[in-house]
């Protein structure tokens, strides 16, 4: 057999998507299989027509070249570069740069001799950006698109018996990377697993599973033939976990052969079964049946096979809702990327499942694919531990979106990679709904593939934000859902009241998770369960992704890092890195650090936040004593979850009694009693009282183990009682500036208005509006000191843009401490800033916070759904976040009362009028302003303690809304007193 030749610089020529590669298919087969991941001979070329050297380098494939060290033969400094939108070098589509990074990877394969006679395949998992596959010189395929794999048939390239050589030349850029353009680190190398597996020459092309929740099942089975014409009487068997034998599908068989006369050499076979009292798959109950697909000879021996596991399926859309078994749901779902800290796009099945099983654990049902095909083990996995999946192609064209949308030459490209995708991925009951790709404005080409799309698989909707945005109730474009992207929450509340509402509202992208963040998440969820036509939303993202890189030499560690870092921290002469760390230009900074975990999976304040919002099971008070229960779940009724009521009492407690959760089918409620016990103590407390629902799971699920927590609803009881009136006693000694003197304190109580700004501070324009009004640092003006009935008055002046603020502190000396009453007046011209309250600094030597209030995790005034009101007790170098880029974080919200203590047994105590917004760690605000990593920063001894009268919320204005007006802080008169006491 003689091959054609490979094309002449085939990184060149959008139209050309592949050469020799063979036809995606979702066939599963096991066995005849020879991996070859693991070392191979490597050599990294300044571009693809520079010879080779003489001699080679080593690399780990899987592996990215961007992220591993190895001998740099060639001087090729190739690095991870980050940008966001602007390509990375200023060629206009389909062009590249001369300077192309290519690396070519090699090594030997023995062929076993059992496998003469049979069809043999070449399996890349993935490839940035287009891959080059040879065997002993000879050129025999080529595929571009860096998320899907590709096959090729090496049977004539290879003799059984002996050794080949496998050549894998993957070239970095090409007229495909303005159709890769995501938000994520550039990087060039082969990403998922290598193998070379053997089929009989007669094989199943494709196997394509229909499975609605009515327990009907289709198989419809393609059957090909390495010799071309198929040999007669092949045909196909199927047998069904729990159901047995599956019946060929006689109908289809008589029009085979009514309109062709033939059937079994029309390469098409079907089968069916009926499952009885079938068991559907949601992502609440994830159940799957193992499917077995033969093909038979006509002999009747077994020529190949393909295993699946089956979910019941349905999805559908009417009217406004997004069905799932005929169920409207709601889908709480955050986009993920592939990444690891160390290996980049190189993920491992343990990483996915640790992705999944974490995000299940805090609540969340639904992944979209951002922005590409996963590997195959991620559905895989989806399917087992149930969570909906939106499924991406690979396309965004974001900075050249509006050319490439129409371009013919791209034509090719988009309907390739959106079809073969759902080839790979149509027997996955974890896909709900298609993406034709993100950012690529919208153009023929989308029309092209999601036409496609739509006659291969009418059992799913699909969906693509580039259309949906022209016109969200538009039923002619290429999206079945309204996906709008970082839409504010007036606008899609008025959209669904409006009456012109003729989709499912999902947001594809809301609630921008980069830094402090993810504020108005209660308020969006409250707006979707309230509000028909809504349902639910996908936040952005899952995970920062910040690089391992050692601070001296600015590389990534490697694989060499791992164990360096913990609880989100790198270690000693490490660092985060994100965009321009590596030295690369253009890029788009911190924009990389978006992600609702840190680089090390350990989840993020906000990670709490939405746990308790996808609670499954939420409380109401009452006014006789009792609360309702109820089960917000669609599927599942309450028996998995075990329970405990807590009763948090301001003077005493914790308190607990086991709780036994009524038999609730979804949906329903009951009321029950609260505990006589926990009642009694309440009373007997006299203070403020909250009870809590510590949910665990009662078992062990495929994603937790028994007694893992699963929510904690709470409501009050009983509301905190009036605080006995203060009686003046000793007195207060002030400095010449009219500042408070206390032996404990190293810097005297002030008027603070600044925080260090969050990445959407910083992104929204706000800081810069802070710092034109001067509020970083505002000269403060003594006015007047007056003692009037034992009490001392200071009033103060702080200089701004706008106008002086006005500050009055009122001192009270009171057995043990002092009670400080302040006012603040700002100017009409201050409309929106960070603060208003007070700051002061103790002395060294505390080392642990505990508090009455929100806890134990970080909260904001948007951003305080999630913790309980507790108490609560955490060493204070824990209290801060380590957000990649340092910004303002440690805060508690709803604070009543807290108190420092240290390793020789002293307590300094501070009781608050009510609650408040409060932080106390180990940094400066201006010191955190003035850092870009953690490694620039060094802890004080001291703590740093903010009391807010007010305090700003954080909203998401890195990239969408804002927070909400009644989060702001403005102009006026604010109040608020503290008592500061030391034992």
């Amino acid at each position: 057999m003689t091959r054609p030749s490979l094309p002449t610089r085939p990184w060149e020529s959008p139209e050309l998507t592949s050469w020799q590669r063979l036809p995606m298919h979702a066939v599963r087969r096991e066995g005849d299989r020879i991996e070859l991941d693991g070392s191979w001979r490597f050599q990294l070329l300044p571009a693809p027509d520079v010879p080779l050297a003489d001699f080679w380098t080593e690399l780990e494939v899987p592996g990215l070249w961007t992220m591993q060290e190895f001998d740099d033969l060639h001087g090729v400094a190739d690095l991870p570069h980050y940008t966001n939108v602007q390509m990375p070098f200023p060629h206009f589509p389909p062009q590249v740069p001369a300077a192309n990074p290519t690396g070519v990877h090699e090594r030997e394969v023995d062929i076993p001799a059992e496998w003469a006679g049979r069809r043999i395949v070449l399996h890349v998992g993935a490839a940035e950006s287009v891959l080059v596959a040879a065997v002993d010189g000879r050129p025999v395929g080529m595929g571009k698109d860096s998320h899907l794999a590709g096959e090729f048939d090496i049977t004539d390239a290879v003799r059984p018996g002996e050794r080949a050589t496998v050549r894998l030349t993957v070239v970095k850029w090409s007229d495909a990377t303005h159709i890769e353009d995501q938000d994520q680190w550039w990087h060039g190398g082969i990403t998922r697993s290598v193998y070379v597996y053997a089929t009989d020459p007669l094989y199943l092309a494709d196997v394509k599973i229909t499975a609605p929740a009515d327990g009907g099942l289709l198989a419809e089975v393609q059957v090909r033939s390495a010799a071309g014409a198929l040999p007669a009487g092949w045909y196909v068997s199927g047998e069904l976990e729990g159901v047995g034998e599956l019946a060929q599908d006689a109908e289809f068989d008589a029009y085979c052969k009514q309109e062709w006369r033939v059937s079994d050499f029309l390469g098409e076979a079907r089968l069916k079964a009926v499952v009885p009292d079938v068991r559907p798959w949601t992502a609440e109950t994830p159940e799957l049946y193992g499917l077995t697909v033969r093909l038979h000879r006509a002999d009747g021996s077994v020529a190949d096979t393909s295993r699946h596991r089956v979910g019941f399926r349905t999805v559908q859309i009417q009217g406004r809702d997004l069905l799932v078994n005929g169920e409207r749901i709601f889908l709480r779902g955050v986009n993920r990327h592939d990444f690891h800290p160390l290996t980049g796009r190189v993920v491992s099945q343990a990483d996915m499942r640790a992705d999944l099983v974490l995000l299940k654990r805090f609540g969340f049902n639904a992944v979209r694919t951002s922005h590409y095909p996963n590997d195959p083990a991620f559905y895989d996995l989806a399917d087992e531990l149930g969570v909906y999946l939106i499924d991406e192609a690979d396309i965004e064209s974001h900075d050249h979106a509006h050319e490439i949308a129409d371009d013919p030459r791209y034509l090719a490209a988009f309907t390739d990679r959106v079809s073969r995708m759902a080839l790979r991925d149509k027997n996955h009951p974890s896909v709900l709904i298609w993406s034709l790709g993100n950012e690529s404005d919208y153009g023929a080409n989308h029309d092209a593939a999601a036409g496609w799309l739509r006659r291969y698989d009418p059992t799913r909707p699909l969906q693509y934000e580039g259309a949906a945005k022209i016109d969200w109730a538009d039923t002619s474009l290429a999206s079945d859902i309204a996906c709008p992207m970082y839409a504010n929450l007036p606008e899609v509340v008025e959209h669904a009241l409006s009456g012109r509402q003729t989709k499912p509202l999902i947001w594809c992208e809301f609630s921008h998770a980069m830094g402090n963040s993810n504020g108005t998440l209660a308020d969006h969820w409250a707006a979707i369960e309230s509000t028909p036509g809504l349902q639910g939303g996908f936040i952005w993202e899952f995970r920062d992704h910040g690089i391992l890189q050692r601070v001296d030499d600015k590389r990534p560690t490697g694989t060499a890092g791992a164990g360096a870092f913990a609880d989100g921290v790198a270690g000693p002469g490490l660092r985060w890195a994100y965009g321009g760390d590596f030295g690369d230009t253009p890029h788009d900074g911190a924009f990389v650090t978006d992600g609702m975990v840190f680089p090390d999976r350990t989840p993020k304040p906000a990670m709490y936040e939405h746990r308790e919002l996808a609670a499954p099971v939420r409380l109401t008070a009452s006014v006789d004593g009792s609360v309702t229960v109820r089960n917000h779940q669609h599927f599942r009724d309450l028996s998995w979850l075990a329970g405990e009521w807590v009763l948090a009492a301001e003077r005493t407690g914790p308190h607990t009694v086991p709780a036994v959760l009524p038999d609730l089918g979804p949906g329903e409620s009951a009321t029950v009693a609260v505990p006589a016990e926990l009642l009694a103590q309440a009373d007997e407390d006299g203070g403020e009282a909250w009870l809590t629902l510590r949910a665990t799971t009662a078992g062990a699920e495929s994603w937790a183990p028994a007694g893992l927590e699963v929510c904690t609803p709470q409501v009050r009881l009983r509301g905190a009682a009036p605080a006995a009136a203060d009686t003046a006693q000793g007195e207060v000694t002030l400095d010449e500036d009219g500042l408070l003197v206390h032996p404990l304190l190293a810097a005297p109580p002030t008027l603070s208005l600044w925080r260090a700004p969050t990445d959407n501070d910083e992104l929204g324009g706000i800081a810069e509006r802070w710092r034109k009004w001067g509020l970083q640092a505002p000269t403060r003006t003594l006015l007047d000191v007056s003692v009037r009935d034992g009490r001392t008055v200071v009033r103060a002046e702080y200089a701004t843009a706008e106008g002086a603020v006005r500050h009055e502190q009122t001192f009270t000396p009171i057995p043990g401490g002092v009670l400080v009453e302040e006012t603040a007046e700002l100017p009409e011209g201050l409309t929106d800033v960070a603060r208003v309250g007070t700051v002061f600094e103790t002395a060294a030597g505390y080392e642990e916070l505990d508090w009455f209030g929100q806890g134990p995790w970080e909260s904001y005034p948007d951003r305080c759904a999630g913790p309980p009101v507790g108490h609560h007790r955490v060493a204070v170098n824990d209290l801060f976040t380590p957000y990649l880029r340092p910004q303002e974080s440690g805060g508690r919200h709803g604070v009543r009362s807290l108190a420092l203590h240290s390793a020789a047994g002293e307590r300094l105590a501070v009781r608050l009028d009510e609650p408040r917004q409060v932080s106390v760690t180990r940094h400066r605000a201006a010191d955190l302003t003035a850092a870009t990593h953690h490694d620039e920063l060094t802890p004080q001894e001291r703590c740093v303690v903010h009391l807010d009268a007010e305090h700003r919320g954080v909203g998401t204005a890195s990239c969408g809304p804002d927070t909400l007006p009644q989060y702001l802080v403005g102009p006026g008169v604010h109040r608020w007193s503290w008592r500061l006491t030391a034992e």
